[in-house]
């Protein structure tokens, strides 16, 4: 059963135009199925962004990354932020469960993506503007802003075609903020590159978590001993 909500992305506001090609909406996803979804999504030992996997997932999340990688919902994303043919191009598939205060910083994407859509699933967020997604004006001031800020709650997207100028970020933020990201990149090479990579940090930050937790067991082990 789909997830996404017929014609959601059609009536999203969007610009192809100066100074990048975006589009943010709303009400993207079934409310029906957001229990599912958070239910489903993995929880992974570290902040940031991991390849997808589907043994990592529940079955609703892995129906929905389908859904984000057919070349139909490409091409119509592609049409809204002014890429023709965007089914074209490969894809890969990264999800992010939490985030830590380093994240966010303005930039605009590596010259390997040729467009990114993030997909957000946070049941709720804080009336405050921290971890809101913002596209902006330059390089340097987070208040420049080209478009309403986007808080990163279930059924939200903001998609943009990546060019030298595409700056976005948000106000620093620590916690869970689940999100898909879907990007569509100039080659196969890059597309492996970066899963390869996004496995080897995940590696690492699951192996460093290991340590930290074998040696504070062993601090605990001597502190107790002392006492």
């Amino acid at each position: 059963m789909s997830v996404l909500l017929p014609n959601a992305l059609a009536q999203a506001p969007s610009q192809t135009g100066a100074p990048f090609g975006f589009v943010l909406a709303h009400d993207l996803l079934d409310p029906a199925a957001a229990q599912r979804l958070r239910a489903d999504f993995p929880r992974y030992r570290g902040a940031g962004f991991f390849p997808h996997d589907a043994a990592d997932c529940g079955p609703s999340i892995n129906g929905l990354v389908d859904e984000l990688t057919t070349g139909g919902f490409a091409d119509e994303l592609g049409l809204r932020i002014g890429v023709e043919s965007l089914s074209q191009f490969p894809v890969l598939v990264t999800l992010c469960r939490a985030l830590n205060r380093r994240h966010g910083t303005i930039h605009t994407d590596s010259r390997s993506k040729i467009a990114t859509a993030l997909i957000y699933l946070a049941d709720d967020w804080p009336q405050t503007s921290d971890g809101c997604l913002r596209f902006l004006a330059n390089d340097h001031d987070i208040d420049a802003l080209v478009a309403p800020e986007l808080r990163p709650v279930y059924g939200a997207l903001a998609a943009f075609k990546r060019s030298d100028n595409s700056f976005h970020g948000h106000l620093p933020f620590e916690g869970e903020r689940p999100v898909i990201q879907v990007a569509w990149l100039v080659d196969a090479h890059e597309r492996d590159r970066k899963t390869r990579r996004g496995r080897t940090s995940r590696a690492i930050k699951w192996l460093t978590g290991r340590l930290d937790r074998w040696f504070g067991a062993r601090r605990d082990r001597n502190a107790a001993h002392l006492d």
